[in-house]
């Protein structure tokens, strides 16, 4: 029986590492060993930045929702607490942009804690 050789796929497989570090800097790009490396780094640093890109955001949301209840005289905990209570059921993102581009309507809204507050 015939012997298959592995060089095809070997090529292929270094290829396409190589197309990956592509753009990276000095012997990363061109030496498959090294570019190994820095693809498999840049894949976990990826991975992770995806897990931190949805804290930064909800950290983003929630300072900015903070400065709009401030504005309305009241803080972020107890404005949160407010519509738990009121039942207005609104996510962050959504808080944040209304607060980001419709004031009179952030207002209406921290009114409705208030006043859930007070009962």
């Amino acid at each position: 029986m015939a012997r298959i050789k592995g060089a095809m796929m070997t090529r292929k497989r270094r290829k396409k590492t190589l197309k990956l570090a592509k753009g990276y800097f000095g012997a990363k790009s061109k030496l498959f060993k090294t570019a190994k490396e820095a693809v498999m780094k840049s894949g976990n640093y990826a991975y992770i930045g995806r897990k931190l890109k949805k804290r930064d955001f909800r950290r983003l949301w929630i300072t900015r929702i903070s400065a709009a209840a401030k504005i309305n005289g009241m803080n972020y905990s107890t404005f949160m607490n407010g519509l738990k209570k009121a039942g207005v059921e609104i996510n962050r993102k959504m808080l944040a942009d209304i607060a980001v581009s419709d004031a009179a309507g952030f207002a209406t809204l921290a009114q409705t804690a208030k006043d859930a507050l007070s009962k």
